[in-house]
């Protein structure tokens, strides 16, 4: 695209059971596919599977606590060896999945309360690393989708992954930088053309406005969009025509 001088991935959370996911694919550049321990099953991820490759979709694994009851947003605290254990399975299953379709695993992005906790606790997030540099051997390079200048990111950086840092035009910032807490009265953010304004500020490195007022930077290569946020199609079209007349491309990191 002649002028462009700026590139975003959009990314979505899908298979989760909430949200228009046949209308979102198009619509965006990776899938952040649940893996069945929020949300999801094995018909799910089948069809998440199929939908990325039909559309050129890079397919990513979204892993949780095991917490269908509280769609993986309640911190629970679980032993090391038994996290490992349902990573594995989480991932394994969009793995396998993914090549059914005729596509292949190209990342993992945490969901919910194991992303936020990941973000911050040291641990964990050497823990999580450490399991995906394992995985990682010969021709499997998946890269890791997150927060930038967080514990995960520090951790997967020593470790030889891939890091991929995003951003979120419907959240409302912290002035540090961190995502506010769903609890907070703004945190959601619904407004299309806010949306839009924000995406195509972060996309060029403008930064945008914490939920103080302050300006805060953001350093991203991909825009995190929700699946089930009312009306998500209609939001991540308008994103993607604001990006666009911006002259940014749209394109998955992978």
């Amino acid at each position: 695209m002649e002028g462009v001088s700026d590139i975003i991935d959009l990314n979505c959370d899908l298979g989760e059971g909430v949200g228009d996911d046949a209308a979102l694919f198009p619509l965006i550049t990776s899938a952040n596919i649940a893996c069945g321990f929020h949300a999801g099953d094995a018909e799910t991820i089948a069809e998440s599977c199929r939908l990325a490759v039909l559309n050129g979709v890079a397919i990513g694994a979204h892993p949780s606590y095991n917490d269908r009851e509280g769609f993986g947003r309640r911190a629970l605290e679980v032993d090391d060896a038994t996290l490992l254990v349902e990573w594995s399975v989480q991932i394994d299953a969009v793995r396998v999945a993914a090549a059914e379709a005729g596509g292949v695993l190209a990342y993992v992005k945490p969901h919910g309360a194991l992303y936020n906790r990941l973000q911050v606790d040291d641990h964990l997030a050497r823990l999580f690393s450490s399991k995906m540099a394992r995985a990682n051997s010969g021709d499997i390079d998946v890269a890791l989708l997150g927060l930038p200048d967080s514990a995960l990111e520090r951790a997967s950086t020593r470790e030889g992954i891939d890091y991929v840092p995003e951003a979120f035009a419907d959240r409302a910032y912290l002035p540090d930088g961190s995502l506010a807490p769903r609890s907070l009265p703004g945190a959601l953010i619904a407004d299309v053309d806010l949306v839009a304004e924000r995406a195509v500020a972060i996309a060029t490195g403008r930064g945008i406005r914490a939920i103080d007022g302050s300006r805060i930077a953001i350093r991203a290569s991909s825009l995190c969009l929700h699946g089930d946020t009312p009306g998500a199609p209609a939001l991540a079209a308008a994103v993607r025509e604001a990006l666009a007349d911006a002259n940014v491309d749209i394109r998955s990191f992978a």
